[in-house]
């Protein structure tokens, strides 16, 4: 008989399946109208660029996933504040230096990677590193790595528009703030569901289900994206 982890694992992979196969859930990209902005902008635009950072963080599923598993079993407000810290740090940094110093990086593979942490969230909420190796990675650092390879996943997009050097870095810092506005947008709203949902023992009840279904989703973003960059 499987385990009800498995039965759990099993079932949250075909309600994915279900849900996200019949439609195109996980086209990430940019809509036309920004994508038109972004390919004429001339000059300084800051609050243009505050908005299109937000909207990409609130509509970033990918971003988003990984953010639920990192709350998910944090209760303490300090804690909270530390690795949203953490991740803020990383993607913040990446995301500014990956545009500046043009480093080209496959946005199908960072893609992937940021996919690949939304397993590793769901895993180790699990217990999955515990019980394979008898300790977790240090998870503070890791939502550092991992928030440095979501800021690349950023400053890809960006580099797609080969943005004009006039009113760059102005631009890039409001996008970054924009950034942050969304995901602290998006993390209150996760706060006040997670927050709610764990007053009721169904919390508990369906915690396994949900990580599986983080896990799920992140195996389906990096298939997705690892799709993309051999077919492209």
């Amino acid at each position: 008989m499987p385990s009800r982890l498995q039965q759990s694992c099993l079932l949250s992979l075909i309600i994915l399946f279900a849900l996200v196969l019949p439609n195109e859930a996980f086209a990430h990209g940019v809509d036309d109208s920004t994508r038109a902005f972004l390919q004429q902008n001339t000059g300084i635009q800051i609050l243009p660029f505050l908005y299109i950072g937000a909207k990409h963080m609130v509509t970033g599923y990918d971003h988003l996933l990984f953010l639920v598993g990192v709350l998910f079993f944090l209760y303490r407000g300090r804690d909270v504040l530390l690795y949203v810290s953490m991740f803020t740090l990383g993607h913040s940094l990446t995301l500014l230096f990956g545009v500046i110093s043009d480093i080209q990086v496959n946005a199908y593979l960072i893609d992937a990677i940021i996919g690949l942490s939304v397993v590793y969230k769901g895993f180790d909420n699990l217990g999955g590193f515990k019980q394979l190796f008898g300790k977790s990675p240090n998870p503070k650092l890791a939502v550092l790595i991992f928030g440095l390879f979501h800021g690349f996943g950023l400053a890809t997009k960006l580099q797609e528009f080969q943005l004009p050097e006039d009113g760059l870095i102005p631009n890039l810092i409001a996008f970054n703030i924009g950034v942050e506005l969304g995901q602290f947008t998006a993390l209150a709203f996760i706060l006040l569901v997670i927050n709610f949902w764990r007053k009721h023992s169904s919390f508990n009840y369906f915690a396994t289900s949900t990580n599986c279904l983080l896990m799920s989703a992140g195996f389906m973003l990096m298939g997705f994206q690892l799709t993309g960059y051999f077919i492209n």
